[in-house]
């Protein structure tokens, strides 16, 4: 991100900071400041539930024209395979009713090489031109199929869109109420709408693109974990034909560092079953906590599951957890350490993530 825009973000905090001290005077009662904190969380809400509304637009969109195209291929098909019908159709009756019986009278009453050999011709044209017709009439019938198909699962996308769409819409209304109705009537409303306009420009100017940039350089750095665990192999215990795989904390802290300079002010916390990522840069606090779970599908792995964000310590929606989520893979995937072994559980506990694997050939 330019210089300008980060310096630009950095000053939009001593803005919002200063705006923040003068709503809340150094003896602010803590339920009030708790209140405006909540306050700031849904208008920060707010503007991310927006996005998500205009994301699923335009995924409307998209599969709006798809569902149209299916339409008029489908039109186009039908049109084109009403003469082969009728011509597939005689074939079938002229076999079934015996209308080809002549053929094989006139074969048997060939009484000469030569006129075998030219009715025999005459046979193969008839034959090819007949097998033609019900292969090209076949065709066309197995494409109808797999556009009506196409359609069938296309409208029920736009259908399930269309619901997720007007759900979103519903809740980006009572949310904005909520936020209207909060400030409504306050002698500090004023100062505070400044506040919520200040943090939410910080936030889609600098503070979005820096929780991406931590996104992007996690699931960066888990792909090297396979090779890492390679390279450390005393943190892998063989019994039989199982495996546990034992990462510490401050082992996979030392690992990040040596990745990228981002992680130089971010820790991995193993809590028992909760992973705590957190970090601070510039006046930026970024703080992830969820769990991982062992899944097949798409492939055998090791998945992360982002279960709450925090923004200088607001928490965004979950439509920003799930597209990050969607967008940035945190898992890793034991194969790649070696090619037979799959992960059949994985447990977070004494500052330790415990993974059980076992040989799969």
């Amino acid at each position: 991100m330019p210089s300008g825009t980060i310096r630009r973000g950095l000053c939009a905090v001593a803005v919002g900071t200063a705006l923040w001290l003068s709503v809340f005077p150094i003896f602010a009662a803590p339920q009030e400041e708790e209140d405006v904190r909540q306050l700031l969380e849904k208008s920060l809400s707010v503007v991310e539930l927006d996005k998500e509304i205009a994301r699923i637009a335009e995924q409307k969109t998209a599969v709006d024209g798809k569902l149209s195209a299916s339409r008029q291929a489908l039109a186009k098909q039908e049109a084109s395979i009403a003469s082969r019908r009728d011509e597939a159709g005689r074939v079938l009756r002229a076999y079934y009713m015996g209308d080809r019986d002549f053929l094989l009278t006139a074969l048997v009453s060939t009484n000469t090489l030569d006129n075998l050999l030219a009715m025999l011709d005459y046979f193969d044209v008839i034959f090819t031109s007949d097998r033609k017709s019900l292969r090209t009439y076949a065709e066309q019938y197995d494409q109808i199929k797999m556009t009506v198909g196409a359609l069938e699962h296309e409208t029920s996308q736009l259908a399930a869109i269309e619901s997720q769409l007007r759900a979103q819409r519903a809740r980006l209304t009572a949310l904005q109420q909520d936020v209207d109705a909060s400030l409504s009537g306050r002698s500090d409303e004023e100062r505070l709408r400044l506040l919520i306009d200040e943090m939410t420009n910080f936030w889609k100017s600098v503070g979005f693109y820096e929780v991406k940039r931590y996104f992007k350089a996690l699931s960066q750095a888990m792909k090297n974990i396979p090779s890492w665990v390679q390279d450390n192999k005393e943190m892998l215990s063989i019994d039989g034909f199982n495996y546990t795989m034992t990462i510490p904390e401050e082992k996979l802290n030392e690992f990040l560092r040596e990745q990228n300079d981002i992680f130089q002010s971010l820790d991995f916390r193993f809590g028992d079953d909760v992973v705590t990522v957190a970090g601070r840069r510039d006046g930026l606090e970024v703080e992830l906590s969820g769990h991982y779970t062992v899944e097949n599908e798409p492939k055998n792995g090791i998945y992360f599951h982002v279960d709450e964000l925090l923004f200088n310590g607001l928490a965004l929606p979950d439509t920003t957890r799930q597209s990050l989520q969607k967008e940035f893979d945190l898992g890793f995937y034991p194969q790649k350490i070696v090619s037979f072994l799959r992960a059949d559980s994985v447990q977070v506990k004494d500052g330790n993530l415990i993974i059980k694997l076992s040989i799969h050939l």
